[in-house]
């Protein structure tokens, strides 16, 4: 008697899990910024941002990355990172169909609320650096990941130091 007990219980157990709601993305996702309202919003399925990967390489071959990299906590611009965003930007005025999603990442010190802040600070900073530029502010999309999506595993400064960064990717 106790077994067939079980046994219902568990297949109602499996039943209703897999009925069981989703997660909110705002509570998985990265900090998303609206382009027009400038505030930060949660991801979800409603964005429409597709990965380009031949246009993605042609970027990264004609600008000579699609990565800039920043100091620790620090969203500010130096000299190799200011010359790699005007090859991106000479590379999106070229290329004037395309839109760009500015990612803006940190590394694993810090809360994740703060690394959040940070990497949309650093994204934002690329992102102004390609409207100044003479990039169209409404072709480009800020997204902050944080700490969520590490460019190199570890608990070092070198790891770190990879982490530490914003990525332009191509989307349409």
């Amino acid at each position: 008697m106790n077994k067939i007990i079980l046994i219902g219980m568990t297949a109602t157990a499996l039943a209703l899990g897999a009925c069981g709601k989703k997660t909110p993305p705002a509570d998985i996702g990265p900090a998303v910024t609206d382009p027009n309202a400038g505030a930060a919003i949660p991801a979800d399925d409603s964005l429409d941002l597709v990965e380009l990967p031949g246009m993605q390489a042609d970027l990264v071959a004609k600008a000579g990355s699609d990565t800039v990299y920043f100091g620790t906590d620090k969203s500010d611009l130096d000299s190799p990172s200011r010359a790699t965003l005007a090859a991106q930007a000479r590379w999106m005025l070229a290329n004037p169909s395309v839109k760009g999603s500015i990612e803006g990442h940190a590394d694993e010190r810090g809360t994740r609320e703060y690394n959040l802040a940070l990497g949309e600070r650093r994204a934002n900073s690329a992102k102004n650096f390609l409207i100044a530029n003479g990039v169209p502010a409404a072709r480009l999309t800020v997204i902050s990941w944080g700490k969520e999506r590490p460019a190199a595993v570890g608990s070092n400064e070198s790891a770190w130091a990879q982490n530490r960064r914003a990525v332009s990717i191509v989307v349409n």
